[in-house]
């Protein structure tokens, strides 16, 4: 295994386990975990995690969603991040329930179509971005042969008919995101995300329903930062306390504890 170092997510609550020197999760996991509204996760549901890294996304909705009896599988292209991400399930005492498996996505699946309730991912930001000279940070952060609208196709063909895509990505990415949806997904809820007021939304999640009608609408906006640079209430609530992003409430936690 290669060097790493010993992280944590949720306010300790959950262990991760990083490479020193490659891709390392960031916020945008944790954020992206709480959009999965536990409401609607049911016993034995199935939910995939594309593109796991290091498995932020995965152990986070495994803290949040123990006591549903469900089933989590992260799937990623670099089997040193899987042998760590399954390191971190086990020593969270999640192994029972989430499992990740090496797999490259633009090979013939592994796993039969229609078979997730829910499908989430974090997909590489850009096929244009100069690479990272890290081997490891390029393909988290680059697309490698492959386009976005190939991503989400995939994690469509996935997902059982009426079943979820959760997904963040860059705002400039908005337009592919919304083409490759179209006619295959609807439902779909946008959620700009800025760091702070004022400033133009770097991020966008999207939330959609396989093999639905229904119109598109655009969440309340959603702040991650106060103007002194602190987290706001709603990001300290997901961040610190786990808590789901449509159910969270204020904390008041510092940004130090």
């Amino acid at each position: 295994m290669r060097p790493y170092t010993n992280d944590y997510l949720l306010d300790k609550k959950v262990k991760i386990f990083q490479p020193v020197d490659g891709y390392r999760a960031s916020t945008d996991a944790v954020f992206l975990s709480s959009l999965l509204d536990s409401e609607i996760v049911k016993a034995g549901d199935l939910i995939l995690d594309v593109g796991s890294g290091t498995g932020a996304i995965s152990l986070c909705l495994a803290e949040r969603l123990k006591e549903k009896n469900i089933q989590i599988k992260g799937l990623d292209i670099q089997p040193d991040l899987v042998e760590l991400s399954n390191f971190s399930a086990k020593e969270n005492n999640f192994a029972d329930f989430l499992h990740y498996e090496h797999f490259d996505i633009r090979e013939k699946s592994i796993l039969p179509a229609g078979t997730f309730s829910f499908v989430i991912t974090n997909p590489p930001y850009s096929d244009h971005d100069m690479p990272s000279p890290n081997k490891s940070k390029q393909l988290a952060h680059n697309h490698q042969n492959f386009d976005l609208t190939g991503w989400l196709t995939f994690c469509l063909k996935m997902l059982k008919p009426k079943g979820y895509l959760l997904l963040i990505n860059r705002a400039e990415a908005i337009n592919e995101i919304l083409s490759a949806l179209h006619n295959k997904a609807g439902n779909v809820e946008i959620l700009p995300m800025y760091s702070k007021q004022g400033q133009a939304a770097k991020r966008v999640a999207i939330i959609a329903k396989k093999g639905a009608k229904g119109i598109s609408k655009i969440l309340p906006p959603f702040y991650t930062h106060n103007e002194d640079g602190s987290y706001t209430d709603k990001a300290q609530s997901i961040l610190r306390l786990g808590q789901g992003y449509f159910t969270a409430k204020p904390t008041t936690l510092s940004d130090g504890q």
